[in-house]
């Protein structure tokens, strides 16, 4: 089916879709078609490179509240924004509907110290199309047309404890009567540098309503840094306690007295970018790396120009009357339009942030449209094709899907899922700027940043130099990459574009992110933690969808990141095995709240934590890279020796997890079941019976090698039967290494036929780890019977909490004691697949347990996938979709029920979304899912017939 599938794919010339072909040219580097996209962050103020407290406070140092007048160092954020592969410019809109105090430039969330479960934006959007050049996207913001309720939001969510509900945008009634605006924005190229934008405003409530429109374009500050002319000294100004009085309550809440610093910079006229009105509907624009740009608006709105210049009059209480460059500043263009400040715009209508100004009154049940061209290129009718070529992209890019669908059949509600989840995945590429030692350092235009930070955040990866577009979690949640959710989100890419996932998958591995120890940085707010090692697994995967996507043997990429690779496992057996023995330590990795204590400290008995997941990872690790080196090693017969270096070691590692005896092992024979385990300075061994996933990664660690390979490589299969015969008493512990009479293939897992029955029996019981949605992170066994840990008078639990957390460990904004996660959820169901590629029909186990119903381990990863597929489908009873959470209102309403959120987590019992709303990173993973159910169905149906 795979191979029918891939034939479908490579066909000829004439009939290649159009996108396909943009992606060719993109590859071989004869058109840039990605050097303009969706690269503006959802939200740059609260984030670590914005900080330069003394003391790490990103949240507190750079608020929401400051962003409308703070010239941001490192990433610029914004509405429906756009800006090229540098970010030196930008495009987006701003809306006004007449009652807000400030201009919607930027959505609006609570700060981890504001939010009951950290940190949360509060507004409604939705990514609903884009193709990966981003030739067509389309997105959707809604917008109240009451005043937004920014105070409101605040305060009813601090009043509310861990134990209650977040306090939603929804809750507020802003949305009665449905009186807000629909905001469609649709980019389409129509060349690599001509790129165009329609934004159609639909009145949704009973009465006509005004609505200001501001497409708005400008240059990322570059200027203010001081490196490239000199520059004045800096003044500081401190706010002080009897300034408070005189603010009013919003700035008094984000001052804090804490220190601003003001460069003033001289006015660079050579290297100052500049954009100036140019004719009545047209803006010309100069930068000295992009050249001359044109920009064409709709009509002859009014034009606001500004500079994209701090305003620290307003941050620093109005005390100081000499600190602006000009009194045009980054917020010039709301204080005109909301306050009437007419003098806070240039009149000489230039500057280095401009908008143009539509006022619209918009009847009810009627839209306005305002149109927009970015060019390389002056044109005297710059609409004159607009519509044409807006149409031809779109129906490219339900070409482009279609042409990813060929191979097998899938209804219209599953394709409609499938290509929103791509839409939010390719949406959530930022371009992420952040240079270490600078930022340790500080800017010559800048007071010198406090000493202690030079000890501080980061201070030990100061090699870290980041210029680059990368795929995030979530723009607003998590504007900045996570080493294992990259690995993830490249995935679903490399169904699309399989060029950029292999490019992405290698960055964090070159040698301005990742350490010369070896160590792959985790995320900002700590570079040092600890992620599981998926990125061999990924890459690994990358290699073969890319095959079947394009044809192409990426061999090259493979040996490449290889390499890599290689530094990385060293580092993670000599620092998280110190001792030698094959149990591995890791810390928290990735699992949050998931253990019993925080897993990233020093455990309050004293003693080390050996962990279950940490040590299976490692054997994944090992079975991965050994399955890239016999997969080269068909290349490069060199690589056959590596390969049983990694065999040995996976075959240590599943030897000693599996030991039982007293003081070894970390595997439960009377529970049948992996736990973690505390090794004391003693000797003493305790195991923390918590049935979570920590206990079923073991599963994961499992691969099949084809017969044929190994005789291919007689080296490698000479030293594998070598170990068997002569080291009996390491193999006895792991599956028998015996090709199966009918698949043809070797097994290699952790776990045997019998572990492997016991571990299922858990995993597929409704009342432990078997949701109607998935598979739980925590059994569900711990609602009546919490795991509980008695140490010096404390108490530590572990209980069954299938929504939020009501722990504050790691900031509570995320849950692993209940809440079903798409990655782990994923590499379950791959495993069974490969389980059963082994196994074939022969085995077969309950399910769900208890049920007497039996069922291969292919067709209950069917099922699996199915459950995960429910959460975003309509229930056909209820034609409701789970992730809303019972909210009728998104169920049922015409404008709401088919716009899909693809959360971070799902509530172990309703399948409703939780966390980060907009985490088409890893949960774009069920577009991957879509896809190979719908290869097993086909196949299934082809030995049907």
């Amino acid at each position: 089916v795979a191979d029918r599938a891939t034939k479908s794919r490579i066909t000829t010339m004439a009939t290649t879709p159009a996108e396909v072909e943009r992606l060719r040219a993109s590859r071989e580097r004869q058109a840039d078609w990605k050097q303009w996209g969706p690269y503006v962050a959802d939200r740059a103020w609260g984030t670590v490179r914005e900080d330069y407290s003394e003391c790490g406070s990103a949240w507190d140092y750079f608020p929401h509240d400051h962003a409308r007048s703070r010239a941001y160092r490192w990433n610029e954020d914004g509405l429906a924004g756009v800006c090229n592969r540098y970010q030196n410019l930008c495009l987006g809109i701003a809306l006004w509907n007449g009652k807000d105090r400030i201009l919607k430039e930027r959505l609006f969330g609570l700060s981890g110290n504001e939010g009951n479960h950290g940190e949360d934006v509060k507004e409604y959007y939705f990514y609903l199309d884009s193709t990966p050049t981003h030739s067509y996207m389309k997105m959707l913001y809604k917008y109240p047309q009451a005043a937004f309720p920014y105070v409101d939001l605040v305060s009813k969510n601090q009043e509310r404890t861990r134990q209650d509900p977040e306090y939603e945008l929804i809750d507020t009634g802003v949305f009665e009567e449905n009186r807000y605006f629909d905001v469609f924005v649709e980019y389409a190229k129509a060349a690599e540098e001509d790129i165009l934008c329609q934004v159609e405003v639909f009145n949704r409530g009973p009465e006509e309503a005004p609505l200001h429109l501001l497409p708005t374009v400008w240059f990322r500050n570059t200027w203010s840094w001081g490196y490239d002319v000199e520059v004045a000294s800096p003044n500081v100004q401190k706010a002080p306690n009897k300034l408070k009085k005189s603010m009013s309550k919003d700035d008094q809440r984000v001052v804090r007295e804490k220190t601003v610093f003001s460069p003033i910079p001289k006015r660079p006229p050579g290297n100052r970018p500049e954009m100036f009105q140019s004719g009545p509907n047209s803006i010309e624009m100069a930068h000295r790396h992009l050249g001359t740009r044109f920009y064409y608006v709709d009509g002859e709105p009014e034009f606001l120009f500004t500079e994209n210049n701090t305003n620290f009059q307003r941050l620093t209480g109005n005390r100081v009357n000499d600190q602006n460059e000009s009194q045009h500043v980054k917020d010039g263009i709301n204080d005109y339009v909301v306050d009437g400040k007419t003098e806070c715009c240039n009149p000489e209508k230039k500057g280095t942030k401009a908008s143009a100004w539509y006022k619209l009154v918009i009847p009810a049940g009627e839209s306005r449209k305002v149109r927009i061209r970015f060019t390389d290129v002056e044109m005297k009718n710059p609409f004159d094709n607009f519509d044409e070529v807006v149409a031809q992209r779109l129906k490219e890019a339900d070409e482009f899907y279609e042409h990813i669908r060929s191979g097998y059949q899938s209804n219209k509600e599953s394709q409609m899922i499938q290509r929103q989840a791509y839409a939010g995945l390719l949406w959530s590429k930022q371009y992420y700027h952040y240079g270490v030692d600078l930022w340790l350092k500080g800017d010559p235009a800048s007071p010198p940043p406090p000493t202690s930070r030079l000890e501080g955040r980061n201070s030990q990866w100061r090699h870290v130099y980041c210029n680059d577009v990368i795929s995030m979690p979530d723009k607003w949640e998590y504007p900045w990459f996570a080493a294992w959710d990259l690995a993830f989100h490249c995935i679903p890419l490399c169904r699309v574009d399989p060029e950029w996932a292999q490019r992405q998958m290698i960055l964090l591995l070159r040698e301005w992110y990742m350490r010369p120890s070896g160590q792959i940085p985790a995320y900002e707010w700590n570079f040092f933690d600890v992620n599981p090692p998926v990125h061999a697994w990924s890459a690994l995967h990358l290699y073969r969808i890319t095959k079947e996507v394009t044809g192409i043997d990426s061999i090259e990429f493979l040996e490449r990141i290889f390499h890599k690779l290689l530094l990385n496992f060293t580092w993670w057996v000599n620092l998280k095995d110190k001792q030698g023995h094959n149990i591995f330590e890791g810390g928290f990795l990735g699992l949050d709240n998931i253990g019993v204590f925080d897993r990233s400290s020093p455990l309050p008995t004293g003693g080390k934590l050996e962990q279950a997941d940490a040590t299976a990872w490692m054997a994944m690790y090992c079975l991965d890279m050994l399955s890239m080196s016999l997969e080269i090693a068909q290349h490069n017969p060199a690589y056959e020796d590596i390969a049983s270096k990694f065999l040995e070691h996976f075959i240590y590692i599943a030897s000693a997890i599996s030991r039982a005896h007293l003081g070894e092992g970390l595997w439960d024979p009377v529970d049948g079941f992996f736990y973690d385990a505390i090794h004391f300075d003693d000797g003493g061994h305790v195991m923390l019976k918590v049935q979570s996933l920590v206990g079923l990664v073991p599963l994961i660690a499992v691969a099949t090698i084809d017969a044929q390979t190994l005789k291919k490589l007689p080296k490698f299969y000479e030293r594998f039967k070598w170990f068997k015969r002569y080291r009996p008493n390491l193999v006895e512990k792991v599956h028998d290494f015996e090709a199966s009479d009918i698949s043809q293939c070797v097994l290699f897992s952790i776990v045997d036929r019998e572990k492997l029955t016991r571990l299922l029996e858990r995993v597929l019981d409704e009342d432990q780890f078997l949701s109607d949605y998935g598979i739980r992170s925590l059994s569900k066994r711990h609602k009546d019977s919490p795991f509980i840990f008695e140490h010096n008078d404390e108490i530590h639990r572990v209980d069954y909490e299938p929504g939020e957390s009501t722990s504050y460990m790691f900031g509570g904004n995320s849950n692993w004691r209940g809440p079903i996660w798409f990655p782990l959820n994923y590499l379950l169901i791959e495993s069974l697949r490969k389980y059963h590629e082994y196994f074939t029909d022969d085995f077969k186990v309950e399910f769900p347990t208890r049920s007497g119903n039996l069922m291969s381990l292919d067709k209950i990863a069917d099922q699996l996938s199915e459950r995960l597929l429910r959460l975003f489908h309509k229930d056909e009873q209820t034609q409701q979709r789970p992730f809303h959470g019972g909210n009728e209102y998104f169920n049922s309403d015409p404008h709401w029920k088919d716009h899909l959120l693809f959360y971070e987590y799902f509530h172990g019992d309703t399948g409703a979304g939780l966390g980060a709303s907009h985490q088409t990173g890893w949960t774009a993973l069920v577009a991957d899912i879509l896809h190979s159910l719908n290869i097993s169905h086909t196949k299934c149906e082809f030995n049907r017939q």
